[in-house]
């Protein structure tokens, strides 16, 4: 099987480790994003559909790395080999401000590597609005207009002013946006993320659980 036929997904998984994410925090995303990449059901999808995987860390203006660059995933020892990577990475930044624009155009430009991927997705992350940089839906069209997807998990504290954002400025139209409610409910949204990222599931919003017969409206009472 020729790569371009073997390669359904590129994914980009970018994480903010800007000022506000404090080395704890840091720490509970990077496990958490280790433990759902080695959740067997994930596991099985990176595999069946060979998979493209990378990490970017991302935060102020100049602040962006590829920490991990593109691996296909052909096995399960694949798998297991990048989510080690994952658990062991180093923080890029520290002390520094949250620019999302420049750190959405630093992760459209890495998708020049793997145009043999049948779809691009980037997996933006972040736990706050923008205190530097340019205008993100400028950046969001240019990712349109690439064929692009870009999807968001905010991680919130209390409201919902990120995930607004997330929503209103940084997803395209065929994104979505999911919330974690801190950094300690961040491993258990990175997984339903990235398991809705490779299963092709699109949309803005989760489809609303099917209504119990408990709650259907009530028969009119005869008049």
């Amino acid at each position: 099987m020729s790569a371009a036929a073997a390669c359904q997904t590129a994914l980009m998984l970018a994480m903010d480790v800007s000022n506000s994410v404090d080395p704890s925090e840091y720490r509970l995303q990077i496990d958490g994003l280790a433990a759902a990449l080695a959740d067997p059901e994930i596991a099985e999808i990176l595999v069946r559909d060979d998979v493209m995987l990378s990490v970017v860390q991302w935060s102020g203006e100049d602040r962006q790395e590829l920490s991990i660059p593109w691996t296909q995933m052909r096995s399960g020892l694949h798998v297991a080999e990048f989510a080690a990577r994952v658990r062991v990475l180093e923080r890029a930044f520290v002390l520094s401000e949250t620019a999302p624009a420049e750190a959405l155009r630093f992760a459209l430009r890495q998708f020049r590597d793997v145009p043999h991927c049948a779809r691009h997705v980037i997996d933006m992350s972040g736990d706050g609005t923008p205190n530097a940089g340019g205008e993100v839906s400028r950046i969001r069209r240019q990712a349109e207009r690439a064929g692009v997807t870009v999807n968001g998990l905010a991680i919130e504290g209390i409201g919902v002013a990120i995930t607004n954002f997330y929503g209103r400025q940084v997803i395209t139209r065929d994104g979505f946006v999911m919330t974690a409610r801190g950094h300690r409910d961040y491993a258990r949204a990175i997984r339903a993320k990235i398991l809705r990222e490779i299963s092709r599931v699109m949309g803005r919003l989760e489809r609303p659980a099917p209504c119990p017969r408990a709650c259907a409206a009530p028969t009119a009472a005869p008049s």
